[in-house]
């Protein structure tokens, strides 16, 4: 989400340790996903497919939302990917249970902001920037490697993959 950029750098700009480096702003569709070691074609498949039954959205972010150490802005335009997502990989803890069963698609935008002063800095920072219309067009796989988070493939949501 491109257009979400400007939060992690307000966000940044309040404290560059609470922003993840490298890490561009998304909302996870389902976090952890299968490990890389264990990923299979099936798999992949099932993201293609999940993306193909959605279409690009319109999408306005206007919520901020916290949690212990956590400042993100809410995405409930994604809800129902997400949601299907989870049901496509049951046996996946979203967040590892952090946040819930169900937690609410979001784009991250601080973790580690234990301290409440800094929690509430980055939360004016991004306020003042919302509400902030952006559009989803795409998911993409990513995976943890040696060398961090590499993309494996992006695919349009929408759009049939092959015949």
């Amino acid at each position: 989400m491109p257009d979400a950029a400007p939060l992690l750098d307000a966000a940044c700009r309040v404290d560059p340790t609470l922003v993840r480096r490298g890490v561009p702003a998304h909302v996870s569709l389902l976090y952890p996903f299968v490990p890389e070691s264990a990923l299979t074609d099936q798999d992949e498949k099932g993201v293609r497919a999940l993306a193909a039954r959605f279409p690009a959205a319109d999408l306005l972010l206007e919520e901020v939302v916290t949690a212990s150490g956590f400042v993100a802005v809410a995405v409930p335009g994604l809800q129902t990917i997400v949601d299907a997502f989870r049901t496509q990989w049951p046996g996946l803890r979203p967040y590892k249970g952090r946040f819930g069963a169900q937690p609410a698609a979001h784009v991250t935008v601080a973790m580690g902001a234990d301290n409440p002063t800094a929690a509430a800095h980055v939360r004016a920072a991004i306020s003042s920037l919302l509400p902030l219309h952006t559009r989803a067009m795409a998911v993409q796989l990513v995976v943890l490697t040696e060398e961090g988070w590499q993309p494996r493939f992006t695919v349009p949501l929408g759009v049939p993959d092959g015949p």
